[in-house]
């Protein structure tokens, strides 16, 4: 509660403070909704936020070699704690702001029922997932194949893109029949989907961190703790996504 009132301190300063600029690293399943917030912040607070949006992994990269970023909102909760350790991301900053959830879909209306394992045992040239190396909902994609026992099956057919939001290119354009990308991907009436049970892969609990660079980033650190407002809490649920606890 007491990190909780901290933010929310820091966004109300913030917001009377004149205007500044942060550039936030966010993973790709996030990008969309990180623009629409970022959106209202700016109308909110005066300041400038830019989103530059990436695979949790390759983001990762570029802020261990130094890219000026001044925040990182993750798709897992591994890297900014690493950050943390390593001296990269302020201590005591870290937080889940979004629980994501992974699903299956293609564009085709008929392709997928009620039971997505029976879609990805059924007849298929190529399944798209993000690369799940370095983006955590293509392990999560991963994780779920093995726990249905089909990872021996679409071995050879699966298509890897460097993140969520390449793999629903795939899928969208047709060069994939099928694939796993974000709930929040999920276009509204379109195609044919199925929601993977959580118990089939790790938890997609996501962390935002605030970087150095961004210490002293009145722009960087109001957006962070624009993010566990109310307001911004109903935007990332309403984008498909779990809001984080409250700190």
């Amino acid at each position: 509660m007491l990190r909780a009132a901290l933010l929310a301190l820091l966004f109300a300063v913030s917001a009377r403070a004149g205007a500044d600029e942060a550039l936030i690293a966010v993973a790709a399943n996030f990008a969309r909704t990180a623009e629409t917030l970022a959106e209202a912040y700016e109308a909110e607070s005066g300041h400038m936020i830019t989103i530059s949006p990436g695979s949790t992994g390759q983001l990762y990269a570029r802020i261990v070699q130094g890219a000026p970023y001044d925040a990182f909102l993750s798709a897992d909760t591994e890297r900014p704690a690493m950050l943390v350790e390593a001296g990269q991301a302020v201590a005591g900053s870290r937080f889940t702001y979004a629980l994501g959830r992974l699903a299956l879909w293609s564009a085709d209306p008929d392709r997928i029922g009620p039971d997505g394992a029976a879609a990805l045992s059924g007849d298929f040239r190529f399944l798209a997932i993000a690369n799940p190396r370095t983006a955590p909902y293509g392990a999560a994609a991963m994780e779920t194949l093995e726990a249905l026992g089909l990872t021996d099956a679409v071995q050879d057919r699966l298509v890897t893109g460097g993140d969520v939001g390449s793999a629903y290119a795939f899928i969208a354009s047709g060069n994939a029949e099928l694939g796993f990308i974000a709930l929040s991907q999920l276009p509204d009436g379109q195609g044919s989907a199925w929601i993977v049970p959580e118990h089939l892969h790790t938890p997609l609990a996501q962390d935002a961190v605030l970087l150095t660079r961004g210490a002293d980033n009145p722009a960087a650190t109001g957006f962070l703790a624009y993010l566990q407002t109310d307001a911004a809490r109903a935007v990332i649920e309403a984008a498909g996504y779990a809001a984080g606890a409250r700190e």
